[in-house]
């Protein structure tokens, strides 16, 4: 058994399952352990669209690389989602079960494979830079914009890596708000130096998109070490590694890293269809895609909550209530999505305003309507995904995203230079609507070997 620097803690007990708020108030739980998570998945999109509207006023090609970019860098970071999901799942379930030590266990060889994993990755993409940003854009302008701001943000890649372990661990916890916290100093962080380095300010130059990555870097280091601090404060700290634990984390990453390597290269192509039919539409989809992006995380706060929950649940031997749970996640993630729709389509004006360069302005407004329609669907789909993280369903999750995005794929890639921008989004559309329904139907009724069938 691995030592603790901290003494154990009292084991959760049957007595404090049964008594778990969420039995009791179901609806009001699950909207208090989301709303923190929804703040702290948020906070970082809202710093992307400042970075987005600082980088749209130095030009459309800077605007242009910085969504190049940005894609190339999710499309990673995304593929190693798996020490955030297997972490918090994992955690959570153990503590269900009362065993606290392996739930400290498994959150410190997360984040210490965060740490390695992110060291080996950014070396790795450092000599693959030109060639990301060569297949991003044929433009050389933004090929080198794109090409700087890769090459510094690289250096946050064992932070990043860290924190999704850590934050992994702490929802396990349903310690929702630290991440929290965390999360909004980060932004707000980054917020405060883009203005200094993007523009200059006194002594220091005006770095340009540069200076957006130097902000990022920066803030993710700081939140690095807060996040350790906190894993060690609230469930204690492991001074010795089993890394035969690692294997189980591992096999997780094998079905994650397929599903999220299949989203993501879904994204990927995405950016680069709006990018080949020119700068103007590609600075259009780069606003479009950080919108998206925000929201995506927004709702996505449910899908957390549920998995924690459920996870929690699943532990404890509760498998009814983790169908509870389902059922109340969906619902409020279909009423969300609803509103969103409503206000994206609303706010137009202000977010071409403050996010789309004038020249992109006629690509942009017929693929915000798509965007903004797809809000409900969208809700399901990561709802659903965060269920299914919750009862370990992670082959189901990685089949559906590659049925998924080798449809919306196929119709990405018949597209011309030609093609207006609110094609790409018609074809994102399909892919989200793909995800919302399969998700959907292996709860209720249950396809395949559905782990929360009412049959299984």
């Amino acid at each position: 058994m691995s030592r603790s620097s901290h003494p154990p803690r009292e084991e959760p007990t049957t007595e404090a399952v049964e008594e778990h708020a969420f039995l009791a108030r179901p609806h009001r739980t699950l909207l208090a352990l989301s709303l923190p998570v929804m703040l702290s998945l948020i906070a970082e999109p809202l710093a992307g669209l400042v970075d987005t509207a600082y980088v749209e006023r130095i030009g459309v090609a800077p605007a242009a690389a910085l969504g190049a970019a940005t894609a190339v860098l999710s499309s990673v970071v995304w593929v190693f989602n798996f020490l955030g999901v297997g972490t918090q799942t994992e955690v959570a379930r153990e503590l269900g079960a009362g065993r606290q030590e392996r739930a400290r266990g498994i959150a410190g060889l997360a984040l210490v494979l965060g740490a390695l994993l992110g060291t080996l990755v950014a070396l790795a993409l450092w000599l693959a830079t030109d060639r990301a940003a060569a297949f991003m854009s044929d433009s050389a302008e933004i090929r080198s914009h794109t090409e700087t701001y890769l090459r510094i943000r690289l250096l946050g890649f064992p932070p990043m890596l860290m924190l999704l372990a850590g934050f992994g661990a702490l929802r396990g916890l349903q310690a929702m708000r630290a991440p929290m916290w965390i999360a909004a100093g980060m932004s707000l962080q980054n917020i405060a130096l883009d203005a200094v380095l993007i523009f200059g300010l006194g002594p220091v130059p005006a770095l340009g998109i540069a200076g957006a990555a130097w902000a990022t870097v920066a803030s993710q280091v700081a939140a690095a070490a807060a996040t350790l601090l906190l894993v060690r404060r609230r469930l204690g700290w492991t001074r010795e590694v089993d890394w035969r634990r690692a294997r189980g984390l591992l096999r997780v990453g094998r079905d994650m890293f397929l599903r999220t390597g299949a989203l993501l290269f879904f994204l990927l192509i995405g950016t680069r269809a709006a990018l080949q039919t020119g700068a103007e539409a590609g600075a259009a989809h780069q606003a479009l895609r950080q919108v998206w992006m925000l929201l995506a995380f927004l709702l996505d706060a449910y899908a957390a909550s549920a998995q924690s929950l459920i996870g929690y649940f699943i532990g404890a031997g509760q498998r009814h209530v983790s169908r509870r749970v389902a059922r109340v996640g969906v619902l409020w993630g279909i009423l969300s999505g609803v509103v969103i729709a409503a206000v994206l389509l609303a706010i137009r004006p202000w977010v071409e305003f403050l996010l789309v360069p004038d020249a992109a302005l006629p690509a942009f407004r017929g693929a915000w309507w798509l965007c903004a329609l797809a809000q409900p669907l969208n809700a399901v789909s990561f709802v659903t995904d965060g269920i299914h993280w919750g009862t370990r369903d992670y082959a189901y999750l990685r089949n559906v995203m590659l049925l998924s995005s080798g449809l919306g794929l196929a119709g990405l890639l018949s597209l011309t230079p030609e093609s207006p921008l609110y094609a790409v989004w018609v074809w994102t559309s399909l892919w989200i609507a793909v995800r919302a329904v399969l998700g959907w139907v292996r709860v209720w009724p249950g396809v395949g070997r559905a782990p929360l069938a009412s049959r299984a």
